[in-house]
């Protein structure tokens, strides 16, 4: 059975968060290394980057925890899967929490949170919800 690199990536970071671990690895890709620029931008990764091997790229994302070792990061949700795919219009975009999550899409100018598509008047597909 072929697994979701994305749904994998989420779980790794989910998992590596609440056993308070620093930094978790992954098997890299551009779709995997955007969403992780997000992450940083939105400010619930402390940091990423691509450590070259020599079969494949290593993407290492390194966790962002508060003063007292709290998680910034509480939940990971993957909402569009392979077998279904969840598409939200510009009228549509989804709200996560209310406003205090991100939504990440993708969208035909690339990977965008539900804010920054709001900005653009564009939809596209939901990856997942992070908050």
């Amino acid at each position: 059975m072929l697994t979701d690199p994305i749904a994998d990536m989420l779980t790794r970071i989910r998992n590596a968060n609440r056993a308070l671990h620093d930094a978790t690895e992954m098997p890299s890709s551009r779709l995997k290394v955007e969403i992780a620029r997000l992450l940083q931008e939105e400010g619930y990764i402390k940091d990423y980057h691509v450590k070259k091997g020599e079969s494949f790229d290593t993407l290492v994302v390194e966790l962002k925890f508060g003063r007292n070792r709290e998680r910034v990061i509480t939940d990971l949700k993957r909402i569009s899967k392979p077998g279904r795919r969840i598409y939200a219009r510009k009228e549509r975009l989804p709200r996560v929490l209310g406003g205090m999550g991100t939504a990440i899409l993708s969208t035909s100018r690339g990977i965008v949170t539900s804010r920054q598509a709001q900005e653009l008047g564009i939809g596209g597909e939901v990856i997942c919800f992070v908050w």
